[in-house]
């Protein structure tokens, strides 16, 4: 195999900026579905705890559904399917957040649910006693400490997702790695595949330190 672009520095400037432009895709559809996806969790989470079955029941087996099929599957899903059965279609791009969002909430709300399990029942008794409303002691007592037992699965959830944005090429979105296996289709060469490892690992590296501040401001809570 001949080097095309790791020995023409033009082709590889060249292929380093198509990269980054599917990158920005890559970066939209992570950053939308944290946005969505991290509140839907909560949300999802709360009505798992319900003591009414006819709130938990359905939300239990929203959360069996979207952990037990494929993200490609639901993708496919939302973009062919649902169009059959609602008045309109989804552009390309929302109805891979929708999948994404959908998807990733379900694993957070169990994140979420272990803690605020895993908080002892005296912190509830302590915020009693001190006058807090529920929604006071949720955010002021409970979240925070939340937050920092959940960092760590948060964080490997949140490597995941950069890696299965991949999955959007399933309807045609073009994010990094479509357009990796465009270059390499066209060139005969793997070395945009190299390049797209690369970019994979920076913006890797980037989410884990970003997750390792948020460890950090959140270590008082020990």
């Amino acid at each position: 195999m001949t080097l095309k672009f790791f020995t023409d520095s033009q082709k590889l400037w060249n292929l380093t900026a198509l990269m980054l432009d599917g990158a920005k895709t890559t970066l939209s559809i992570f950053f939308l579905t944290l946005l969505f996806s991290i509140p839907l969790g909560m949300a999802v989470a709360q009505l798992r705890m319900s003591k009414k079955p006819l709130l938990r029941g359905p939300v239990a087996f929203y959360i069996y559904l979207m952990r037990s099929t494929p993200l490609m599957l639901q993708i496919m899903f939302i973009y062919f399917l649902l169009p059959m059965v609602l008045p309109f279609r989804v552009d390309r791009f929302w109805s891979v957040i929708v999948a994404f969002t959908v998807n990733y909430a379900a694993y957070f709300a169990e994140i979420f649910r272990g803690g605020i399990q895993s908080i002892p029942p005296g912190q509830y008794e302590a915020s009693q006693v001190l006058g807090y409303t529920k929604t006071q002691r949720f955010f002021r007592i409970i979240l925070p400490q939340v937050v920092k037992r959940v960092l760590l699965p948060v964080t490997n959830e949140v490597m995941t997702l950069i890696k299965d944005t991949a999955l959007a090429s399933t309807v045609a979105v073009v994010e990094l790695m479509t357009v990796a296996k465009k270059q390499v289709s066209s060139s005969s060469s793997i070395e945009p595949y190299v390049v797209a490892i690369v970019l994979y690992l920076l913006l890797n590296g980037l989410a884990e330190q970003a997750c390792k501040f948020f460890e950090r401001k959140f270590s008082y809570y020990q």
